[in-house]
């Protein structure tokens, strides 16, 4: 078992650059299932759900060639079986993007239901209700496999009752090869939805109006092989800003997609950060003299705040002058982690969905833990900028999604480090 050791009060300071995106690549290589040749991806970032994505296709036939660390190869032309076991899947939510893929290639899927994060109940009944539209008979077996299967797939209208990345993202994969044309209404706007439009038309789809609430799919027979290049991680990025902020640092973030980041850019400048984007427009520069104010935030679909970024603000928040609102809008339970920022002297109260943040002038470090991927990210600013030695357990989450975080960080010049410790060591045992 591994831990992060941080020892708090030290700012961020110098340039760092940015990995793919996590969210676009975990789509994008279930997406290669489709093609009828090889497809080299690149910029993909070196995070434990790549790999365990890697490890599923290989698992199924597909030749995998890694031609450096940021870029593979693969060739889905020998995978012969539709169906994906639980021992595959578990360990990541983004496993359903599967079920779409095979659904495109062989007009049915057999795929276990997924793990990844635990943040409230996340059903997937849009992608079942978008597969039955399409023309598939979906049903939940006893063993948790979710089986679909379909005579042919025919486009059709399909409106989302929410606005649902995943349900999108799975309907445009099953789509590009349905007879017709497909329209989703209410879909999904998310910069990782354009980057996989991309892709797709770029092995050959037809797809229309990804970053609008409504995207056309005119099918086609078949996709080829391409060359790809994924976005950089628009949450990294995000994480990194406010890492720099809390810290009261200068960093220049590289590698990013300044208009990604508009609405985190925009209540960092609220609480009195500098955010200035460079000549190239290809990254920001970020800086604070740590005198930060209050904001309220409210977590929306893109282009709206994003969820993903709600736990990192929230300790920056913790430690800013006033007292702040942040109102979750996308997940249930997604506070989990605010008992964890308790114990390093925190004031959030939760009620539901909404948390009242008054501000502190320290935090104090203290053991906590990791309770998913991005309050992983939370914990790690908190450390940053507490009082003493944070020491971080479940760090698996944070592996998921943050490519050489240590790394990054310590060439910043923050203190962290990844060590080992026994099994049954924990050093936060059941706290609530």
């Amino acid at each position: 078992m591994e831990k992060f050791v941080i020892e708090g009060g030290h700012r961020l300071n110098g340039e760092v650059t940015i990995s793919g995106a996590k969210n676009a690549v975990v789509a994008i290589l279930p997406a290669v299932l489709l093609s009828d040749g090889i497809c080299r991806i690149e910029n993909i970032p070196n995070i434990s759900d790549v790999t365990t994505m890697i490890k599923i296709l290989h698992g199924m036939g597909a030749k995998i060639r890694m031609i450096n660390p940021t870029t593979v190869e693969i060739d889905p032309r020998p995978v012969n079986s539709h169906i994906v076991e639980h021992d595959l899947t578990r360990k990541m939510r983004a496993s359903y993007y599967l079920i779409g893929a095979l659904l495109g290639r062989y007009s049915k899927a057999c795929v276990a239901m997924p793990g990844g994060c635990d943040f409230g109940v996340r059903p997937i009944d849009q992608h079942i209700r978008g597969f039955e539209a399409l023309g598939a008979q979906v049903t939940m077996e006893k063993n948790a496999m979710v089986n679909v299967k379909a005579d042919m797939l025919i486009g059709t209208s399909i409106y989302m009752d929410v606005v649902t990345v995943g349900a999108t993202i799975n309907v445009m994969l099953a789509a590009v090869k349905a007879r017709g044309l497909t329209i989703i209404e209410n879909a999904a706007k998310e910069p990782h939805i354009v980057d996989l439009a991309n892709f797709l038309n770029t092995m050959g789809a037809d797809v229309r109006g990804a970053g609008t609430d409504v995207i056309k799919i005119r099918g086609v027979e078949s996709l080829h092989g391409c060359t790809y290049s994924i976005i950089p991680d628009q949450i990294e990025a995000g994480t990194f800003m406010v890492a720099t902020a809390a810290t009261g640092g200068r960093v220049h973030i590289k590698n990013i997609i300044p208009k990604h980041l508009e609405s985190i850019t925009a209540k960092l400048e609220e609480c009195g950060v500098s955010i200035i984007e460079d000549e190239d427009g290809e990254g920001l520069v970020v800086s604070s003299n740590a005198n930060l104010v209050r904001c309220n935030v409210k977590t929306m679909p893109h282009p709206g705040f994003p969820t993903d970024m709600q736990p990192q603000m929230t300790v920056l928040l913790s430690v800013a002058e006033g007292t702040s609102v942040v109102s979750e809008s996308v997940w249930d339970n997604r506070f989990k982690y605010v008992d964890q920022l308790t114990r390093m002297g925190a004031l959030i109260h939760v009620d539901g969905k909404v948390a009242v943040v008054e501000g502190v002038k320290k935090l104090q470090g203290a053991p906590v833990r990791a309770d998913d991927l991005r309050a992983g990210a939370a914990m790690i600013i908190a450390g940053l900028i507490a009082s003493g030695t944070t020491e971080i357990e479940n760090i698996e989450y944070i592996d998921r999604g943050y490519d050489n975080i240590v790394g990054k960080l310590t060439t910043l010049g923050a203190k962290i480090d990844r060590v080992n410790f026994p099994d049954g060591e924990a050093l936060v045992k059941n706290v609530g």
